[in-house]
């Protein structure tokens, strides 16, 4: 078979970034560029290796990254291809086109809560923390004191993101296209008070993410909820809402792994919404809640990494890296004018946020704190994650459907019968267990619950699975 294709590049071994991760993404932007188009055929692992000198494992890697993104596709006996279900939307076309333990005495035993996707507060580094806090305060006070800091955040700081968005999650963004906020949360808030207004309509995912959605009907816009699927929100339900109503402002994703449901946006999906919100000059606001624990070769490169997005906000948080109390959001966008009015809204409402904590938090990442502590945490949720799935199989296989999730804190379970939740949440009350009732995360009685596991000991996790197991049968 004739593979004709060469692959132009200079490996550089001094680079951060790994070299598996190097050729994945030539070949990405080679597939988004027009040169390699749909079905050509990749070099086999062995003589790409041997062009590249380097060891074939490091080819496998990276074919396996670009097979998980859905790029390409493996084809037995025949080779590696590039997918045939992707949109002809490439580079040179652009121009034209979301705490810790939550526990309480209840009948004389300890609640067992399944929050939303809390980390463990126990593993975070609370200690550099204040060490640094301590001494960015008192470096800091003698100019700083009593003084007022930039509306966006301290300029440094948001370098830092900035640079953190850039090579960890491939976008193109600078300093001053960002924003610091008091969680995303106000990032939110932020975006919701000058984007939209009054009669303006947003498209949701359902089942979603209530405090968005909340934020967006404060500033007085209708929602517009789209289902969602294995692959995630449904393009062609987009499609036909684009037809149908007019003031179609915004599109709020999770596209990472879904809130609440865990799904991965699929390729093919990403791109023909990028080409509709370029097409109809919508927002896309993208919550980026769960990007930092992935237990794969890489997290979903975010849809505001595309360079062909004209209008998107990034919405982002450090929270889940730091501490869970800690309040540091952020948002990014290119929009300047929009950026300016929440600037202008951010004075009103708070002037400017906690520039010794950004300093702090500044200091950990350039000390290798935080990436010393994200590399711990992984291994930690990942183990815990196994935990889980063994007692989901050992517990719940015939009573509800699950799968193992490539990172984030949550499994989400779907029972294979439809239950009555208020009963269901109600039983589990008296059994000191708590979990979040799905009229939370859907106006349309979503059959599924997100079991969060990251707060919870393993303890904890063995106790109550077994319990949830038992109530569910009940329904059968």
């Amino acid at each position: 078979m004739l593979r004709p294709w060469k692959l132009e590049l200079e490996i550089d071994k001094k680079l951060a970034k790994a070299v598996y991760l190097q050729i994945a993404d030539t070949i990405i932007s080679d597939i988004r560029s027009g040169r390699l188009k749909a079905g050509d055929a990749l070099p086999g692992s062995r003589n790409l290796a041997q062009t590249l000198k380097i060891n074939r494992n490091t080819v496998v890697e990276a074919y396996q990254v670009l097979i998980n993104e859905e790029w390409v596709v493996s084809k037995e006996r025949k080779g590696i291809f590039v997918s045939e279900s992707l949109p002809p939307l490439h580079e040179k076309n652009a121009a034209n086109t979301h705490g810790s333990l939550n526990q309480q005495i209840i009948s004389g035993g300890m609640l067992i809560n399944f929050d939303d996707g809390h980390p463990d507060s126990k593993i975070a580094p609370v200690t550099e923390l204040a060490r640094a806090y301590r001494q960015i305060f008192s470096i800091k006070a003698k100019w700083q004191m009593m003084g007022y800091g930039n509306e966006h955040g301290d300029t440094e700081f948001r370098k830092m993101i900035s640079q953190m968005l850039n090579h960890q999650r491939g976008m193109h963004i600078h300093e001053n296209e960002i924003s610091i906020t008091r969680g995303s949360q106000m990032g939110m808030f932020l975006t919701a008070q000058t984007l939209l207004n009054s009669g303006d309509n947003v498209i949701v995912e359902d089942p979603g993410y209530q405090p968005a959605w909340q934020a967006f009907k404060y500033a007085g816009a209708q929602l517009l909820p789209v289902p969602v699927d294995k692959e995630g929100i449904n393009i062609e339900a987009i499609e036909k809402l684009l037809t149908e109503h007019q003031n179609i402002k915004a599109i709020y994703i999770t596209p990472h792994r879904q809130y609440p449901t865990i799904v991965t946006l699929s390729l093919s999906r990403r791109l023909r919404l990028i080409e509709l919100s370029n097409q109809y000059n919508i927002t896309i606001i993208e919550d980026d809640y769960d990007n930092e624990f992935h237990f794969g070769y890489r997290p979903i490169l975010p849809i505001s990494s595309f360079p062909e997005l004209q209008h998107y906000v990034y919405i982002g948080t450090l929270s889940k890296v730091v501490a869970p109390a800690l309040r540091i959001g952020y948002l990014a966008t290119k929009n300047q004018k929009l950026l300016q009015r929440i600037g202008d809204l951010r004075k009103i409402i708070d002037v400017h946020g906690d520039v010794i904590m950004e300093q702090a938090v500044l200091q950990l990442i350039k000390e290798g704190a935080v990436k010393k502590h994200i590399k711990k945490a992984t291994i930690h949720y990942k183990n815990k994650r196994d935990f889980v799935f063994e007692l989901l199989i050992k517990h719940m296989k015939g009573i509800a459907d699950f799968t193992l999730p490539e990172g984030g804190l949550a499994f989400w379970i779907t029972p294979k019968v439809k239950l009555d939740w208020d009963a269901v949440t109600a039983q589990l009350l008296e059994k000191n267990i708590k979990i979040i009732h799905p009229k939370q995360y859907s106006q349309n009685h979503v059959n599924g619950f997100r079991l969060s596991y990251g707060a919870l000991s393993e303890e904890q996790l063995e106790q109550s699975i077994p319990l949830i197991s038992e109530v569910f049968a009940k329904f059968f």
